[in-house]
């Protein structure tokens, strides 16, 4: 099969399509809520049969994609973000079915109360809306991104990158012939049919349709979308991710989690972009560490206390603390035991993903209650930064932010509650 993008329209058309995926999306919104939990998980899991069945028509899409996006000079942490293979196809198809099983959140009682008037009040767990997402590179974002709205009971307006294009269009066919076998509207969940760049900037404006914003991309994308949209932003910034060895550090654990924190997939947010080791263990555990990383490829920028017991690093410099490299690149220094590796991830962290190597339980507790991001771990690798394997199915991006939402954000973060209140003929005095 041979997939097509669709022709630039002229600006005053652009609007116009614009202005109809919003009220589409709106009226949709208002359906959704009251839709179901069996429609819904009956729209996923045919959406899940569709992907299988159509596998050789977005391994098409998605080569083309390749193609284009490797002629152009894509980088190969975005070209790996972009491929897709049977495996990967397999997972997507099963992360919506992960997602069908999971509790549906909508209409939940998180909590119930009576006051001394006899009101009895509870919160119940209500839909945002309708969630505009705008996402690049993964067009697997695209099915994870759709299934969580529908799921949470929210329209999606998708807009994916112009590197996926073909391959999240492939993605969102079948998701629509889910919705369509479920008799829920295909409008739940749209896909942006232009890469015009200026439909992204109509949709942060498009406040009277638009709930929430979920950017998921570089740096300059997220800045873009917090400094001109009208609407709210559920904020994914950069995944300066730290992975800090204690001088407590079991030295094969050190090693393992390291190496899997860095090198299982360089391209991803939660991947390590800098080790931090303790001074008390740089004699014993650092070689073995960067060696280990170095057999697989990756390019170690140090600062000078590890250069001078590992002359292979090339010297760091102060911006290589502060980069997202996704790349097989990572930045090392040394640092003054736990206090040391919390005041380094407290200059230069994103508030996104950091873990602690060490059998020292005190000082597992103190570097977990002292960083302050939406992750932290002890013990195991940064790559666990992720919705899918925190039980959530899926994810729209990990929030680094603090209201509404931080962390994956997964059913329960794309859901907001209200009040319902009971009462028996009670007045205000």
């Amino acid at each position: 099969m041979t997939t097509t993008v669709a022709a630039k329209p002229k600006t005053e058309d652009l609007t116009a399509v614009m202005a109809k995926i919003g009220a589409a999306a709106k009226a949709a919104a208002v359906a959704l809520a009251k839709t179901s939990t069996e429609a819904k998980n009956k729209a996923l899991l045919a959406a899940a049969a569709a992907i299988r069945a159509r596998t050789g028509d977005i391994l098409a899409a998605n080569a083309q994609d390749m193609a284009t996006a490797k002629a152009q000079g894509v980088s190969g942490a975005m070209l790996d973000r972009l491929l897709l293979n049977p495996e990967r196809i397999e997972g997507i198809a099963k992360g919506l079915e992960a997602v069908a099983a999971l509790p549906d959140p909508v209409g939940k009682v998180t909590e119930t109360w009576t006051r001394p008037n006899g009101l009895v009040i509870s919160r119940v767990r209500v839909p945002l809306g309708v969630i505009g997402i705008i996402y690049e590179s993964r067009p697997n974002v695209t099915a994870d991104a759709g299934a969580l709205c529908l799921k949470s009971g929210n329209a999606a307006i998708l807009r994916g990158g112009s590197e996926s294009a073909l391959s999240s269009r492939a993605i969102h066919a079948c998701l629509e012939d889910g919705l369509r076998a479920a008799g829920i509207p295909a409008t739940a969940i749209q896909l942006i049919p232009t890469q015009d760049r200026q439909a992204v900037g109509m949709l942060l404006g498009m406040s009277d349709s638009v709930d929430i914003i979920v950017p998921r991309g570089g740096k300059s994308l997220i800045e873009r979308v917090q400094k001109d949209s009208r609407v709210p932003v559920m904020a994914h910034l950069d995944g300066i991710c730290h992975v800090y060895v204690d001088k407590a550090a079991d030295l094969e654990k050190a090693v393992k989690v390291t190496l899997n924190a860095k090198m299982r997939r360089t391209g991803i947010c939660g991947a390590a972009e800098t080790l931090l080791v303790d001074k008390a263990v740089l004699n014993t555990h650092l070689k073995p560490v960067l060696d280990a990383l170095a057999a697989k490829g990756c390019e170690i920028r140090a600062d000078d206390s590890v250069r001078r017991l590992y002359p292979a690093a090339t010297a760091a410099t102060e911006e290589d603390w502060r980069t997202e490299y996704l790349d097989a690149i990572i930045s090392v220094r040394a640092v003054d035991g736990v206090d040391g590796a919390i005041d380094h991830i407290s200059r230069y962290g994103s508030h996104h993903t950091d873990s602690i190597i060490t059998e020292d339980k005190a000082a597992a507790e103190k570097f977990l209650g002292g960083i302050d991001s939406a992750i932290v771990l002890h013990n195991a690798s940064t790559q666990f930064a992720d919705g899918g394997e925190f039980g959530f199915g899926a994810e729209i991006g990990i929030s680094t932010g603090k209201l509404h939402a931080r962390g994956p954000v997964g059913l329960e973060q794309l859901t907001s509650y209200k009040y319902v209140v009971r009462g028996d003929g009670q007045t205000r005095p």
